[in-house]
């Protein structure tokens, strides 16, 4: 008896956060420590089942670093990345539209409808949703870089994906745009994402990954911050608490905070239901980051 009321208690605490969510969209970001692990992979979209199923309106952006990766050594390519960013050129450029913007897509939407779900891909064959242009760095002298055909998304076409959503359907956008001239490019998940929320005047953002969030000392689990301000989060930056890979993915968080965001998690998608425990409970699993 006292198990049946803990998991109802648990249901109520849930039903604040489900009427409070409902009607909202949430875009979630697969990465590819949680598309290599095929359980993990099922639990998540578990999760995003039961969030569409109680009324949110889900939307998944997805990348597949490490598949790409694996299919450039099977071809002889050896991967090449400047400043954080995959150099692709054509024919990098073909297996991440095989693997990432195909194979994966259709994967994700295939497990979701065998999961009972309704999904929907957004890739090169169906419907693109994003577009872009080519990214232009340079480097510490003021030298251009060529990191091939490499984008970042201006553009979303958000009628498509809100029309699915309101038809109860997931939509499922591989990180790839297309340019004014109709070239392809790859594009950073991480920032596709921000663009789909950005675009989309998501609710809320959450990056699946494989770390649990900010913590204050990363040798540590048990010093996760579950919630920073944009102010709290730059303090941080500064006092080298959070340094290094998770700089930018911070920053990102922030920028797009700017833009119109509710709110952002940094979450670890290993975590069985760890959308739901982010998204349904008060105390959460991960960091979210909120407006000062």
């Amino acid at each position: 008896m006292e198990d049946a009321i803990k998991k109802a208690d648990t249901l109520i605490e849930a039903l604040g956060w489900i009427r409070r969510f409902r009607d909202t969209v949430t875009v979630i970001k697969l990465g590819g420590s949680v598309l290599d692990n095929g359980d993990t992979l099922q639990h998540i979209l578990l999760d995003v089942l039961f969030m569409e199923s109680v009324g949110m309106r889900p939307v998944i952006v997805h990348g597949g670093g490490a598949r790409i990766s694996k299919a450039m050594d099977e071809s002889g390519i050896q991967p090449r990345f400047i400043q954080g960013r995959r150099y692709t050129d054509a024919a990098t450029l073909e297996i991440v539209k095989r693997v990432l913007a195909k194979e994966t897509n259709e994967e994700i939407a295939s497990l979701l409808e065998k999961l009972s779900g309704r999904a929907m891909t957004l890739n090169f064959e169906s419907t693109n949703v994003l577009y872009g242009e080519q990214i232009k760095l340079t480097d510490d002298g003021g030298n251009e870089i060529d990191l091939g055909f490499v984008g970042k998304v201006t553009n979303v076409d958000r009628m498509v994906i809100d029309n699915l959503c309101y038809a109860g359907q997931v939509p499922i956008i591989p990180s790839v745009c297309v340019n004014q001239e109709g070239q392809w490019l790859n594009v950073n998940a991480d920032t596709a994402a921000t663009a789909v929320a950005e675009a989309l005047g998501a609710e809320k953002l959450v990056l699946l990954s494989d770390v649990p969030g900010v913590l204050r000392d990363k040798r540590d689990p048990n010093s996760l911050i579950k919630t920073l301000t944009s102010t709290e989060a730059r303090d941080l930056i500064k006092a080298g608490v959070i340094e290094s890979g998770m700089i930018p993915k911070v920053e990102s968080c922030l920028e797009t905070l700017q833009r119109g965001v509710g709110k952002i998690h940094i979450v670890d998608g290993r975590i069985r239901h760890s959308l739901l425990l982010e998204v349904y409970t008060t105390a959460g699993i991960g960091t979210q980051f909120v407006q000062d």
